[in-house]
């Protein structure tokens, strides 16, 4: 299994082991499942930024020389 399977069945586990407790654990895992979700996007927007939204080369920038790539 992967690493990333184990990290996201665990932050699963953390948010139902907290619910109802009270005791701030909840907003814990929480805060822990959304840091995650945002280093998926942020690895996920690395990915499609070195390419076009067709998945091709990326858009020239103005002035840009296609040959230059």
């Amino acid at each position: 299994m992967s690493s990333d399977t184990e990290k996201h069945r665990a932050l699963l586990s953390a948010l139902r082991d907290a619910q109802g407790k009270g005791d701030g654990s909840f907003e814990q895992a929480v805060t822990n499942a959304f840091e995650h979700v945002f280093e998926h996007l942020g690895r996920l927007n690395d990915h499609v930024a070195l390419a076009g939204p067709d998945g091709g080369d990326p858009h020239l920038k103005p002035g840009e020389s296609p040959t230059l790539r």
